[in-house]
């Protein structure tokens, strides 16, 4: 491939064309560069080939060679198979277990052949920007490792304290309102006092799933405590709207079966309350509203199992979320 690009840059100082098709190879190599995150860089990727070939159906995703998966980073147009007839696929290395792989489909047999003419300066143009897009996706694995619970994949506390006043701030701008809910899962000490840690993960794992089916896309989940997660909930309609998604979590996660022994067929049922506070509403102090949907989980939890509070403001609490 290093030939490619050398003999390109040979060509280009005699062939205008050439010397265009070497330009634009660095202006896409420029524009990466200014890429925040992988997602970007992709979209960029994907508008280059846009403007240069009328590319509308693309897909870039990382293959990891360790444990052979696929992860989609960018998909854009109409689904189509890697082996049709109009289809195109590069593998980018970038020198990780993950290389980046960018699969798109012509539209019409004409299109396939404009492209598949200029296949060698696509590839020359991969090579050139494969470092970048290494350090992109290095970027992205070291900010996840970061952020994410190992457990339960949702993010961590860390990176909810770093972001809690990012949300707000937009918050205001917007004039939205952001709901927070805790929830904890009851007498979860007991889970591991009678099995072990592995069957007290097995728990976690199942109620973070309970909560992601029960919230949307732009919502955050943040797993806070041993067994506790935070949700923030942006700009529902009113306090009913979370009062309905509590109980869901509640009823749902309280029908789970999590297996305990599979020979005897063993399995565990546990609950969870949850408390509910909202921005600005309750406070304009965010850090308040922590405390406040903290505090109510507590005061859930003296009502009995699988119940829920919502903060009101006559209600005093001096217990610290931090």
């Amino acid at each position: 491939m290093r030939n490619k690009i050398i003999s390109l840059i040979k060509q280009s100082c005699l062939n205008e064309e050439k010397f265009k098709e070497l330009d634009s190879i660095y202006e896409l190599y420029e524009q990466l560069q200014y890429g925040s995150n992988l997602k970007e860089m992709a979209d960029f990727l994907s508008d280059w080939l846009y403007r240069k070939y009328g590319v509308d159906n693309i897909n870039f995703s990382l293959y990891n060679l360790e444990n052979d998966t696929t992860t989609v980073i960018l998909k854009k147009g109409e689904d189509f198979f890697l082996d049709g007839e109009h289809s195109f696929y590069f593998i980018i290395n970038t020198h990780t277990e993950n290389n980046a792989v960018v699969s798109f489909s012509a539209k019409d047999d004409e299109q396939y052949k404009m492209i598949n003419d200029q296949k060698d300066i696509i590839e020359s143009a991969f090579f050139q920007i494969s470092p970048i897009l290494q350090n992109g996706i290095m970027k992205k694995y070291h900010v996840e490792a970061s952020s994410v619970d190992s457990v339960t994949h949702v993010y961590n506390r860390k990176y909810l304290i770093e972001h809690i006043h990012k949300i707000t701030s937009l918050s205001n701008k917007q004039g939205e309102s952001i709901t927070l809910m805790m929830v904890g899962i009851d007498h979860f000490k007991a889970v591991i006092d009678e099995f072990d840690y592995d069957i007290g993960d097995k728990v976690l794992i199942e109620l973070a799933k309970v909560i992601f089916g029960n919230i949307k896309d732009f919502d955050i989940v943040a797993r806070v405590t041993g067994d506790e997660f935070l949700i923030a909930l942006i700009n529902l309609s009113d306090v009913k709207e979370a009062e309905v998604i509590a109980r869901k979590i509640i009823d749902q996660f309280a029908e789970v079966e999590v297996e305990v022994n599979k020979e005897t067929g063993q399995v565990l049922k546990k609950t969870c309350c949850v408390g509910i506070s909202t921005y600005p509403y309750d406070s304009d102090d965010i850090d308040q509203v922590l405390k406040n949907a903290d505090n109510f989980l507590y005061e859930a939890k003296n009502k009995g199992r699988s119940s829920y509070a919502v903060y009101e403001k006559e209600d005093h609490s001096s217990i610290d979320f931090f």
